[in-house]
């Protein structure tokens, strides 16, 4: 699951996904602005068939915060 996340981020984030580290943040990827954020939780829904209520996704903003919540559904 890791590598998966780090895979959507990358694409959303136009970035490599090895330079995602797992302590990656909003405040650690240039590119990760509000637009970026719906974009990947949109990709992050259709990839692991889940859906994201108002309150978490402005929660996510974490590569550890997506993987805690994804592990818990």
């Amino acid at each position: 699951m890791k590598e998966k996340i780090k895979e959507i981020m990358a694409a959303v984030f136009e970035m490599n996904a090895a330079d995602i580290k797992d302590s990656a943040d909003s405040t650690t990827i240039p590119n990760w602005d509000s637009l970026n954020q719906m974009n990947l939780i949109v990709a992050l829904e259709d990839e692991f068939n889940v859906r994201f209520e108002d309150d978490e996704i402005v929660e996510l903003t974490s590569f550890e915060s997506i993987e805690n919540y994804l592990k818990s559904k």
